[in-house]
């Protein structure tokens, strides 16, 4: 068994597609109040929100315990409507050797469709495959899907 890996999850959103990549791309730093159950913050600490090589903080809540993840932005790709996330510090760097962050949407008419993937490379074969990681990504989703919605009508 190899030790790198790839996690893909796909999910329709009924709201906005191009609203949701915005979020990712520029206002990160609003996702901890539109889902504080799984994201308590996200700070800025270097460049600007939406540039590439910006570097931003979270404090979410993974399997019950407060954790903290550093991360550059990678890539920014708006023809696709994706947002690259390395991270750099943090928990997550305690199992694995790398870990990356992509989300990526598809927008067509009124359907919109969110993709995750998770690239990463564990410390051992006994550290898991993210799959928890993934869980709390889609419920964030969800959340910027109910929050978009409830704020459209």
């Amino acid at each position: 068994m190899g030790l790198k890996g790839k996690l893909i999850s796909q999910i329709d959103i009924k709201s906005d597609g191009d609203v949701f990549h915005e979020i990712f791309r520029e206002k990160p730093h609003h996702i901890a109040g539109i889902s504080p159950d799984h994201v308590q913050s996200c700070d800025l600490h270097d460049g600007e929100w939406g540039k590439v090589g910006s570097i931003i903080c979270w404090d979410y809540t993974h399997d019950g315990k407060k954790e903290v993840a550093k991360e550059i932005i990678e890539a920014i790709d708006e023809k696709k409507k994706s947002v690259t996330f390395k991270v750099i510090e943090g928990n997550l760097l305690e199992l694995y050797k790398t870990f990356k962050f992509i989300v990526h949407v598809d927008t067509s008419g009124d359907d919109n469709l969110v993709t995750w993937t998770l690239e990463y490379e564990k410390l051992s074969e006994v550290v898991p495959h993210p799959h928890k990681m993934m869980d709390i990504l889609l419920k964030v989703t969800k959340d910027i899907e109910t929050h978009h919605l409830s704020n459209s009508k």
